[in-house]
Formats: C-alpha cells, sequence, structure tokens
C-alpha cells in the first residue's frame, strides 16, 4: 500500500476510535473517573497502531472529556455540568438576543469587499456590489459552539462598528439601523469539520457539524445578510415548537414561538426528543 493510501484511511481510523470511546463515556458505559486502557493495551484491543491511539486520546483531551495524568493514567472527566445550546427556528431573532446575552463571541475577521458567488446569487446583489463579510466564533462556558460566516451589503454594514458586531446578534443590528426584516430562508444540514474549522471549534479534523445558511430579505425584497454557520452537536440542538392550526382537511402543523433556553446536554437531547 503507498504512502497516500495511508494518509487516506488513517484519519477515518483515528475518527471510528474518538467516536468510540467518546459516545461510551457520553452515555456513562465509562463513568467519571473511570482509568482507561494504556495507549498500547487500547492499540492491540482495538488492531491499531499507537499514533491513531494517540490522536484519538487527544481528540477526547481537547474536548475536556478525558485527564491525562503523566505516571498515573487517563482518567475520564464528569461532564454532566457542561452546557448545551438550543437555537429556536420559530422565534429566531428573540433566540439570538437572549443568546447574545448568556454567551460570548469573538471576532474572527472584518473587512469589505465582493461576495462569492453563491451569496451573490442568495441575496440578487449588483455584480461586485461591495459587502461586509464578518466571521465570528461564538462561546458558552468558555467553549466554542458555532463559527459565523456572515455577508452584509456595504450600505446596510456601515451602519454599525466592528466593536458592535463583536458584543450584538448581527440581526439586532439590523432592525437597529432601520431595516424591516421580512423574509428568511433557512437551509440545516450536516458537514464535516475541515482543519480551520476544527481547531476554532476545538473538535477533531472530520467531526461532524450541523450546518446552515441564512439568508435575510427586507419588506423589499432586497438580501440583507447572508449567514453560513456551523455548530457543534454535542453543544447547540434545533428547536422548532409547533401547533395544530386549520380545519378539517386543511388542519396542519404551524411554528409558535417559544423562545430561548440553555440546558445541560442531557437536559437538551430530551428537550429535544419530546419535541420531535
Amino acid at each position: 500500500m503507498g504512502k497516500d493510501a495511508v494518509v487516506s484511511i488513517e484519519p477515518s481510523k483515528t475518527q471510528r476510535l474518538y467516536l468510540l470511546l467518546k459516545d461510551q463515556i457520553l452515555s456513562g458505559v465509562l463513568p467519571p473517573g473511570h482509568r482507561l486502557p494504556s495507549e498500547p493495551d487500547l492499540a492491540v484491543q482495538h488492531r491499531l497502531s499507537r499514533v491513531t491511539v494517540r490522536r484519538a486520546l487527544d481528540g477526547l483531551a481537547r474536548e475536556g472529556l478525558i485527564r491525562r495524568q503523566p505516571g498515573a493514567g487517563t482518567f475520564v472527566l464528569d461532564t454532566s455540568p457542561r452546557k448545551s445550546v438550543i437555537g429556536d427556528l420559530s422565534n429566531m431573532l428573540a433566540h439570538l438576543v437572549e443568546m447574545g446575552r448568556t454567551t460570548r463571541v469573538r471576532l474572527v475577521a472584518f473587512r469589505y469587499g465582493t461576495a462569492p458567488a453563491p451569496v451573490v446569487e442568495a441575496l440578487r446583489l449588483a455584480e461586485n456590489e461591495i459587502v461586509q463579510h464578518a466571521v465570528r466564533v461564538r462561546y458558552i462556558d468558555d467553549t466554542p459552539f458555532s463559527h459565523l460566516t456572515t455577508y452584509v451589503p456595504e450600505r446596510i454594514g456601515r451602519h454599525y462598528s466592528e466593536a458592535e458586531l463583536a458584543s450584538t446578534p448581527l440581526l439586532a443590528l439590523l432592525e437597529r439601523s432601520g431595516i424591516a426584516l421580512e423574509r428568511a430562508v433557512q437551509t440545516i444540514t450536516a458537514t464535516l469539520a475541515g482543519p480551520e474549522i476544527a481547531a476554532e471549534l476545538g473538535v477533531e479534523v472530520g467531526a461532524p457539524l450541523l450546518a446552515m445558511t441564512r439568508a435575510v430579505h427586507d419588506s423589499d425584497g432586497r438580501g440583507v445578510e447572508y449567514l453560513s454557520a456551523l455548530y457543534r452537536p454535542d453543544k447547540y440542538a434545533f428547536q422548532m415548537e409547533m401547533s395544530r392550526t386549520g380545519i378539517g382537511p386543511d388542519r396542519r402543523w404551524s411554528p409558535s414561538g417559544t423562545g430561548y433556553a440553555p440546558a445541560t446536554g442531557r437536559r437538551a437531547a430530551s428537550q429535544s426528543r419530546r419535541r420531535a
């Protein structure tokens, strides 16, 4: 087997062991305080190289799931106090404003220039129209959980400062600027973390992420914001509360506003299941 083939397979082996151990820790199979087998023992047990085992353990350590104590071993940490964020799709602005008060954000990039083709199309921008391009990482309890890339037409972006964007949700800044937000199209899917995003969110390269894009238009149909967001699924979940509306054969499920709620990881999961 050539060198290129080894490089392409090894990350997959690392990811499989990482996900296996992570699932055992979060499910309680490996309880807090449990001492993991040594690297050589794990390598033999799973028929992997010690390098692969070490990479998987490094990923667990970065997430705060294990503690590696020289001379003593590797121990499972208690993860129960960790918090998650639930994104309310049916009351988006209220959720974002409240989240801005209970989490913090780090502004990674802020500049003006032209937008990529998908953004131009989604916002119906003029050819070579200048936009404000910003990248932010949001934290809860000092743990990064979202990577946000936004594009806003320059005519709107000049109404607020770089410092304000680092402290205030963007949709709130748009409304404060007098923009009449009318319609938004959101798409939610999944993706894998590349090297740059993995470093920003503190996860393994190739780790699964929630991915959302949102294009917002004003009452005149003009595009005012494009968002590309990536979320850690262990720290963020989407939620929508639904109500039955209509009469007879026209009855259907419609969204109803509920607001924002931080929760422990276990409670967040149970809330999502109850509303599924």
